[in-house]
């Protein structure tokens, strides 16, 4: 019998061993995790660069050039790891990127980002905390100068006019181009008064507006509001409107707060004629802007939650959005809202000056079927007509109140029920 020669045997075992297959996925998935990891390292890289960015423009507000130099020597710092790891991805050489399991790094990396996205995120925050701040004082000592340059004026006018250098009467142009030309005189309430309810008026006008175009009976509407009233025309049920409106537009007026939750702060006759100066020019959304939950627009919140009514407000826009989104503290810019706040602004204003004078000015209401008295009442509607024999027209509706300054006596202003109007 033939011996096998080496080579044979040789071919008979290579015949016989076993073939293990390479775990070539595995190293795929090694790569790819590695690429993953060396990406989150580049995200991580530039949070940092953001955050180092973010410090170096804060250091120039106020101007801080230690802070500058130390803040721009970490964006350089930052600038040159993301160059080394360009460098290391063009050259393939990750020595830090396979120092632990690929899944370790990238997790490590993006604790790292988010990390570095905190210090944005506290920077930023002590920025605004900063800014709110330097406003804060800004504005006490605005307010304080306001009250001393006030104090001052007061004074020189008042030996000015006791030597008889200083005219009582003044142009109406200088004042309302001068701040301080303003007077606080019942002249200038009773302008107040005029222009509150205007406003209460111009604002009737949309509310029945839009109670039209959503399909409300105005005639039911208006004899919810007040059933006893006689109306001579059908066209004078606005008013009923218009009493709903300054009925609640002038819950608490009697109240210093305005029924406003506002600590248990005192504000001087002088303060109420400051805070009247400081928003008469300016639109009620502009001062919304910069402190949405101030006095006023706390109580701009108040009064339109007051005013209209769920079942309303859900007829006109065919949900609650506008309404859920005041309740939660914002202020919409719709033009219903602003409609609004023009009313606001105007009673808002009103209060203002009433609790500037000393004595306060007082206010008083007419409950309807009260006889109605030409010192205290004036009828909104101007031609009525009354025979000798008729008896004296009652109130059926009080659509603005009256004011006493002093002596001096603003007239409500009234619907009378059942009377006639000349044609």
């Amino acid at each position: 019998m033939l011996r096998a020669g080496p080579k044979e045997m040789q071919n008979h075992d290579n015949n016989n061993q076993k073939v293990y297959p390479q775990p070539m996925d595995e190293s795929v998935n090694q790569n790819k995790d590695s690429m993953e990891t060396f990406i989150s390292k580049i995200f991580n890289n530039i949070s940092s660069l953001k955050g180092a960015y973010i410090q170096l423009q804060e250091a120039h507000t106020p101007y801080d050039p230690d802070k500058i130099q130390a803040a721009d020597k970490l964006v350089i710092e930052e600038l040159m790891k993301l160059s080394e790891l360009k460098h290391s991805y063009r050259d393939k050489n990750h020595p830090k990127l396979t120092s632990a399991t690929p899944q370790d790094s990238r997790l490590v990396a993006e604790i790292q980002e988010q990390q570095n996205l905190l210090k944005t995120y506290e920077v930023m925050v002590k920025k605004f905390q900063s800014q709110i701040q330097t406003r804060d004082s800004e504005i006490v000592q605005l307010q304080q100068q306001i009250q001393e340059s006030t104090q001052r004026k007061f004074k020189l006018e008042k030996k000015l006019k006791q030597r008889g250098l200083l005219s009582k009467e003044r142009d109406d142009s200088e004042e309302e181009n001068n701040f301080f030309s303003v007077e606080l005189t019942p002249n200038l309430f009773c302008s107040a008064v005029d222009t509150a309810y205007k406003s209460i008026h111009d604002f009737s006008k949309p509310l029945i507006n839009m109670m039209k175009a959503a399909g409300w009976d105005l005639d039911a509407a208006a004899n919810a509001i007040e059933p006893a009233v006689v109306y001579a025309s059908r066209s004078h049920k606005k008013y009923a409107f218009e009493s709903h409106i300054c009925q609640r537009m002038f819950i608490g007026f009697d109240e210093e707060s305005f029924s406003v939750e506002a600590g248990n702060l005192s504000i001087s006759n002088e303060g109420f004629f400051h805070q009247f100066l400081a928003v008469r020019a300016m639109d009620p959304l502009d001062i919304l802007s910069q402190n949405p939950d101030s006095v006023f627009g706390r109580f701009c919140r108040m009064k339109y939650l007051m005013v209209v009514h769920p079942k309303m407000e859900g007829s006109f826009f065919g949900n609650l959005d506008q309404r859920n989104y005041v309740m939660s503290g914002g202020h919409p810019r719709t033009p219903f809202y602003q409609a609004f706040l023009k009313l606001a602004k105007s009673i808002w204003m009103l209060h203002r000056l009433a609790y500037s004078f000393d004595p306060k000015v007082r206010v008083f209401q007419v409950r309807n079927g009260s006889e109605f008295s030409e010192v205290h009442m004036e009828s909104v509607v101007k031609n009525i007509v009354l025979g000798e024999g008729d008896q004296r027209p009652k109130v059926g509706l009080m659509v603005m109140p009256g004011f006493m300054i002093g002596a001096s006596v603003i007239q409500s202003q009234v619907y009378l029920s059942g009377v006639r109007c000349a044609e």
